[in-house]
């Protein structure tokens, strides 16, 4: 077989980290818990660089907008770009919190008037080297180890409560 005759070589793709969760709450009010009040309800310790020093966690709203944590000596430090923006829908953003950078997709899809799916899709792992993949991250374990996907599921948890309770509190104001 010759070199011309050979077919091309498809460079190996790494499948997407994809989790979900249903949150008991309308789709604005869950959009925007999502990204108001997420310094309030994101697992800083161990998902962030700062951990305990983490005072807040800001996304500037906007395609190109910044998403980055400040922590209480006001050090920032960004965990990413926004690269599309559509409230209360979703957003994409790039995400530096791996070794080298790879993309967040989050979804928010209304189910009902007081049900909202919300999925995330961590992708662009073709960026990473095998032994990139193998480092352990937050958790232990890294790509390969499933611990990313393991974090996402613990983050939508996190955020699922959250924004159910403040709907609960949101509900039983006069």
């Amino acid at each position: 077989m010759t070199a011309q005759s050979r077919p091309p070589v498809v460079p190996l793709r790494r499948p997407p980290v994809r989790q979900a969760t249903l949150v008991r709450s309308d789709i604005d009010h869950t959009f925007d818990v999502f990204v108001r009040t997420i310094g309030v309800w994101w697992p800083v310790r161990p998902f962030s660089a700062g951990q305990e020093t983490v005072r807040d966690v800001t996304f500037e709203q906007h395609t190109g907008g910044r998403v980055y944590e400040t922590w209480q000596d006001g050090t920032t430090v960004q965990w990413g770009e926004l690269l599309a923006w559509r409230p209360p829908h979703g957003f994409t953003m790039t995400w530096t919190g791996t070794p080298a950078p790879t993309e967040i997709e989050l979804a928010f899809t209304a189910l009902g008037p007081a049900l909202t799916r919300v999925t995330v899709e961590h992708r662009g792992w073709e960026a990473l080297s095998d032994a990139q993949l193998s480092e352990d991250c937050a958790l232990p374990g890294g790509y390969t180890g499933e611990a990313y996907s393991k974090g996402w599921a613990t983050i939508l948890a996190c955020f699922a409560a959250a924004a159910e309770a403040r709907q609960s509190s949101k509900g039983s104001l006069p």
